[in-house]
């Protein structure tokens, strides 16, 4: 089985981005199941019903979030009702939606969970701790398990990725919107990357215009975050896994700049 595992998608560039490669890509790759995190869909800020709809129609199959997911307001109408849009499952308890669910694929189901990191990162409850709930939770019910784990620090996100080694089978970073190049098997079995990037203008500042984020460091004033435009970039991740034993086997980063 080969899962693409699709960094932030920032605002129309990266729907567009996502759009024009995601089907060539599964294609190309044989990729079985498409999870992207959309957290920035939406304009650059939270989610809305038409952003989410164009990753669907794109070839999304679960959409994961993060700290930005409350953003854009039109999430609370939808949220519940999505059965693959996922937030972090650590926010506290009666926090809208879920944050983990189980896509099924032919034989097997496959568990996607968000997690949010601490540091540097609004409050939320300790990742640690609560994916050792969920991962009580889903046990019985999922063969494969991959967590997006939300997180602006790389030491936060390889302790986790440590943590959960040989217990799932992917852990992949996202939030900074830059792509590492340390994709690897842990030493225990599970696929990791520190941060898969984003999908979205490629000369930018994480998605934004240059100039205005040089603005906000020059002056230290409040500034708006207009994204740019003009070429894409792409990135991803594919993790292979064996049918037979459900190991991860291999994972592979996808870059493309236009």
């Amino acid at each position: 089985m080969n899962i693409m595992i699709v960094g932030d998608v920032v605002g129309r560039p990266g729907r567009k981005a996502f759009s024009r490669y995601t089907r060539e890509l599964r294609l190309k790759h044989d990729i079985d199941i498409v999870i992207v995190n959309g957290e920035n869909s939406a304009g650059g800020k939270g989610v809305s019903r038409k952003s989410l709809d164009e990753l669907y129609a794109a070839g999304a199959d679960v959409i994961t979030s993060g700290n930005h997911i409350w953003d854009n307001r039109e999430v609370m109408g939808l949220i519940d009702n999505d059965p693959y849009l996922v937030r972090p499952a650590n926010y506290p308890d009666g926090a809208p939606g879920k944050g983990w669910c189980i896509y099924p694929y032919k034989a097997k189901n496959i568990a996607v969970v968000n997690m949010s990191g601490r540091a540097f990162m609004p409050d939320m409850d300790c990742p640690f701790q609560k994916i050792e709930e969920v991962l009580s939770e889903i046990a019985d019910r999922a063969d494969i398990i991959i967590l997006d784990f939300h997180g602006e620090t790389t030491s936060e996100k390889m302790a986790m990725g440590f943590y959960l080694d040989g217990r799932v089978q992917a852990v992949v970073g996202t939030h900074t919107h830059v792509q590492t190049a340390d994709q690897r098997i842990l030493p225990k079995g599970t696929a990791y990357i520190t941060d898969l990037g984003m999908v979205g203008p490629w000369n930018s500042v994480l998605g934004v215009k240059p100039d205005i984020i040089i603005k906000k460091f020059t002056t230290c004033m409040p500034v708006r975050f207009d994204l740019a435009d003009g070429p894409a970039v792409y990135s991803a991740v594919i993790v292979n896994i064996d049918d037979a034993t459900n190991q991860a086997k291999d994972i592979k980063r996808i870059f493309i700049t236009e």
